[in-house]
C-alpha cells in the first residue's frame, strides 16, 4: 500500500493504443490550444481596452474569456506533456490541483453563463433600467458569487483524496487528472467522494440550464409583444451568441455524462475524445461566436488589426 502520498506519482495516458501516432494527433491538439489563447486573450484585451466595451454584456463575456483561458491552461500542459515527449508522471498534490481547477471551472462556466443570462433578461426586460440594476458592485459581488461557488463547492471532494491511501493501479485513463478517476484507485471507502459530486454537479448543472431556459422563455414572451419587425429582430440578434454559448456548453456536458453513464459498451477510446471535446470545444468556440455576431467586438478587431498595421508600417 501506498502510505506515503508524497512519494506516488500517477500516470497520464494519451490515446492507448494509438501512441505512434502521438506527435501527428499532438498538431491538432496543439493548433486548437494557440486557438483558445488568441481567442480568448484577444477578447479580454479588447474588453479592457475599448472603452465602448465597458457595459456590463462585455464584463461577463470578459469573465466568461477568463474562465475558458484558465481551463485550457489548466488541462492543455499536461496533454502536450504526453502528446509530445511522452511525459506522463504527474505527483499526487498536482494531480489533485489539477482535478480541483478543473471541476471548479466547470461550475463557475456554468454560473458564468447563468449570470449572462440574468444580463440578458434585464437588458430585453427592463431597457431603462439596465444600468441601475446591473451597477459595478452588483456586478463584482455576482462575479464573486460565481466564482465562490464554484471554488468552495468542490472543495470537499477533493480535500479527501490527500488523505487516501492508493494501492491500486496507478494509470489515469487521461492526459490530464480527474476527481473521479482518482478516486478509483484509493484504497479506502469512497462513499462521499461517488456520491456527492454526482448530486452536487446535476443539481447545479440542471437548475443552471433551467433558469436559463426559464428566462429565455420570459424574454421571447416580451420580444413577441413587440410590434416592430425590425425590433423584435434586433432584440433576438443580441441573445443569439450567449444562446449558442449556451448550447454549446450544456450539449457537452449532457453527451459526456450520457458516455460516461450508459455508454459502458462504448469503446474507451470514445470516452476519451469526449472528454477532449467537453474542454476544449466551448473554449475554442466562444470567442468566434462573439467574434461573428456582435459588431462591436468585430470593430474592436479591426482597430486592433488596423493599429498593429500601422505600427508595422512605421
Amino acid at each position: 500500500m501506498w502510505s506515503n502520498i508524497s512519494a506516488v506519482s500517477f500516470l497520464l495516458t494519451g490515446f492507448p493504443g494509438l501512441e505512434a501516432a502521438h506527435h501527428w494527433i499532438s498538431i491538432p491538439f496543439f493548433t486548437v490550444y494557440l486557438s483558445v489563447l488568441l481567442g480568448n486573450s484577444t477578447l479580454l484585451y479588447l474588453i479592457k481596452d475599448d472603452h465602448n466595451l465597458h457595459e456590463p454584456m462585455y464584463y461577463f463575456l470578459a469573465m466568461l474569456a477568463g474562465t475558458d483561458l484558465m481551463v485550457t491552461l489548466t488541462t492543455m500542459p499536461t496533454v502536450m506533456g504526453v502528446l509530445w515527449v511522452n511525459y506522463r508522471k504527474i505527483y499526487p498534490g498536482a494531480c489533485f490541483m489539477q482535478a480541483y481547477f478543473i471541476h471548479s471551472l466547470s461550475i463557475v462556466e456554468s454560473g458564468v453563463l447563468l449570470a449572462m443570462a440574468y444580463d440578458r433578461f434585464i437588458a430585453i426586460r427592463n431597457p431603462l433600467r439596465y444600468t441601475s440594476i446591473l451597477t459595478i458592485s452588483r456586478l463584482v459581488k455576482l462575479g464573486v458569487g460565481v466564482f465562490l461557488r464554484g471554488f468552495l463547492s468542490t472543495l470537499p471532494a477533493i480535500v479527501r483524496l490527500f488523505s487516501f491511501s492508493y494501492c491500486r493501479s496507478h494509470t489515469l485513463s487521461h492526459a490530464f487528472c480527474l476527481h473521479q478517476e482518482v478516486m478509483k484507485l484509493a484504497c479506502a471507502d469512497i462513499t462521499f467522494n461517488r456520491i456527492y459530486p454526482i448530486i452536487f454537479v446535476s443539481v447545479t448543472f440542471f437548475l443552471d440550464y433551467l433558469i436559463i431556459l426559464f428566462s429565455y422563455i420570459l424574454i421571447l414572451k416580451t420580444v413577441m409583444g413587440i410590434a416592430s419587425a425590425e425590433e423584435r429582430a434586433k432584440a433576438l440578434n443580441i441573445c443569439i451568441s450567449h444562446i449558442c454559448c449556451v448550447l454549446i456548453f450544456y450539449v457537452t456536458v449532457i453527451g459526456l455524462s450520457f458516455i460516461h453513464r450508459f455508454g459502458k459498451k462504448v469503446p474507451d477510446l470514445v470516452h476519451i475524445v469526449m472528454s477532449y471535446v467537453y474542454f476544449l470545444f466551448p473554449p475554442f468556440m466562444n470567442p468566434i461566436i462573439y467574434s461573428i455576431k456582435t459588431k462591436q467586438i468585430q470593430c474592436g478587431i479591426r482597430r486592433l488589426l488596423s493599429k498593429q498595421r500601422i505600427r508595422n508600417e512605421s
